[in-house]
């Protein structure tokens, strides 16, 4: 695998102030990450953990109080990174009037792409996750698993080279959760960069090569998902728990981190 970094924090903080600019969250608190080209790398952490603030300081959507966000060592807010990224939110708002395949060629159509080459792409996405037979139907009768393929096919029709998925299985039925962790394998296996988010620790363990785990906005904890001795859910809760002298089996090859 090629060791060049696709996303790099260094040393990152987000502060967010009030009205008369006092600070009075620190979101994010010193955090260092890199992603390397070609992986699956899982940003897991609790609720206000700071998950979603870094996200939003990848996709240039909010800019870093202190410390510095590259992608493909470019700025985030540059328009050459925005072009080769795939972005999932958490929630997908898909119209739900339009079919399958003119919610594909409306999103081509915002990536800039030909009309012969929408059609192109839309039909092979729509045979990549599996919702071919249905190209014709309104979105808005979809079970939730099949609104999630769509945005996920939506997400990749600038053919990104990164794509940041924001809790992909969440409210899934586990059938729908196979087919999203089969189809970010595929991805990945296609020698596409994803970094993702999840509460979902199983399904984290199952499609990530690294993962960093975050808690009040700090790393407390980083390492290779394959040298991990338990499972990702144990060793989430000894990372992020009251407990500081839990030694159930941490990465090998990785100092503690505990706070």
């Amino acid at each position: 695998m090629d060791n060049q970094n696709i996303i790099t924090l260094d040393n990152v903080r987000k502060t967010f102030r009030d009205f008369w600019l006092r600070p009075t969250v620190a979101a994010v608190d010193g955090l260092t990450i890199s992603v390397r080209k070609g992986e699956v790398f899982g940003l897991l952490g609790p609720n206000g953990s700071g998950k979603s603030t870094t996200i939003k300081m990848i996709l240039g959507l909010l800019s870093p109080s202190a410390g510095e966000v590259k992608l493909f060592g470019l700025s985030p807010r540059s328009i050459e990174a925005r072009r080769r990224l795939g972005y999932l939110p958490e929630l997908s708002y898909l119209h739900p009037f339009l079919t399958a395949s003119e919610t594909l060629r409306y999103y081509a159509g915002l990536c800039g792409l030909s009309r012969k080459e929408a059609a192109s792409r839309t039909k092979e996405l729509l045979e990549m996750v599996g919702l071919s037979d249905v190209a014709s139907r309104s979105v808005g009768g979809f079970s939730k698993g099949m609104a999630r393929r769509v945005a996920l096919a939506a997400s990749l029709i600038g053919r990104p080279e990164l794509l940041i998925l924001d809790e992909p299985t969440s409210g899934l039925d586990p059938i729908s959760t196979k087919e999203v962790k089969t189809l970010v394998k595929a991805l990945a296996a296609g020698g596409m960069t994803v970094l993702m988010t999840s509460h979902l620790l199983a399904d984290a363990q199952d499609v990530c090569d690294r993962v960093t785990i975050v808690n009040h906005g700090k790393a407390v904890a980083e390492g290779e998902v394959s040298r991990l001795e338990t499972s990702l859910e144990e060793f989430f809760l000894a990372k992020v728990g009251d407990v500081k002298d839990f030694r159930l089996a941490p990465f090998l090859g990785v100092s503690e981190k505990i706070r």
